[in-house]
């Protein structure tokens, strides 16, 4: 019998690091991030592959990643490298790491793939099955078309990300600049993508994460692009640079006076579905009406608020008899 898992780990800053390069290993323990991923797909070359993987094995061993969800991303199933990456990695270091990235999924049998890889690995290194999870990156038109499979594929899956730069070359996008929207087209470009996404994440009780915004210096940008996922309800985004790690953790925190407003509705809710409070089914919260479909929309963003770390600054009072 294996424990539950905490797939719903908070992900408002994925932080890429290079496998290959110890000096951005060493500073990214330092980094408020609340996720960290080792790279061994495109940050990598190919030549540094085989020795990134021994690094990044040493590195998740021997850091201090606290309070970081660590993820190694290894290279696709259709390169010679993604079963030396996953085997080298997690036998090396699996009781150190949280999840693996698979890049470039295109079916739902890749992500199944690399679970029976990792139940193997975990079987016979006497690790807890089913511990680690997977990360799917949607890179392509195909995989976009079969993301709710991919989504369905393994119970390990934590998140569905989506991978801009792959994407837009596979469709053909006219546009050179990762996340930017192309010229000549009025609307969003990516509207029908990240909607896609979110909703397969969303059926299946996953995160979901947006890519890459590959202007590192340009923080009006990101900003721009981030708030786009965060309002229809991405989980979080990733960042290449230390600069845009603070940006992502304020763009997918709620504001404090949305937390504080959330927290009043879940308390209120409460005592008025209570004997005390009259088994109201709904009730007025100030000026504001609320029921259960209230409760539910408060939940999501308390969740986000616990899960940022922050405090309520103030408390429901119920009203006198």
């Amino acid at each position: 019998m294996t424990t539950p898992v905490n797939r719903l780990r908070p992900r408002r800053s994925c932080l890429a690091v290079p496998g290959s390069n110890p000096r951005f290993l060493e500073k990214a323990q330092g980094l408020p991030a609340d996720q960290v991923f080792l790279d061994l797909e495109d940050a990598c070359a190919p030549l540094a592959k085989p020795d990134a993987r021994h690094t990044i094995v040493k590195f998740l061993n021997e850091g201090d990643w606290t309070g970081k969800t660590r993820v190694v991303r290894v290279n696709d199933w259709t390169t010679q490298w993604t079963y030396r990456d996953v085997v080298t990695v997690v036998e090396g270091a699996g009781q150190n790491l949280d999840c693996i990235m698979l890049p470039k999924v295109q079916d739902a049998q890749q992500v199944v793939a690399l679970d029976l890889l990792l139940t193997q690995i975990e079987k016979t290194m006497g690790f807890e099955v089913g511990k680690i999870g997977i990360e799917a990156q949607i890179e392509n038109a195909k995989g976009l078309v079969n993301v709710d499979e991919i989504a369905a594929a393994s119970p390990r899956v934590e998140t569905i990300i989506f991978g801009p730069a792959d994407f837009m070359a596979s469709i053909n996008m006219k546009s050179l600049v990762v996340g930017e929207q192309p010229p000549g087209y009025p609307a969003d470009a990516y509207h029908y993508i990240l909607m896609r996404i979110l909703m397969a994440a969303r059926t299946h009780d996953l995160q979901a994460i947006d890519g890459p915004y590959l202007q590192i210096r340009n923080q009006e940008g990101y900003r721009e692009v981030a708030g786009r996922a965060a309002a229809l309800g991405f989980d979080g985004k990733w960042v290449l640079h230390p600069d845009q790690v603070a940006a992502a953790n304020e763009i997918f925190s709620p504001s404090q006076e949305d937390f504080d407003h959330a927290e009043l509705i879940l308390d209120a809710y409460e005592y008025y579905t209570s004997e005390a409070g009259g088994k109201k089914g709904s009730a007025m919260l100030g000026d504001e009406m609320i029921d259960e479909a209230s409760r539910k929309m408060a939940l999501v963003i308390s969740g986000k608020g616990r899960a940022a770390g922050m405090r309520r600054t103030s408390k429901f009072e119920a009203p006198e008899a």
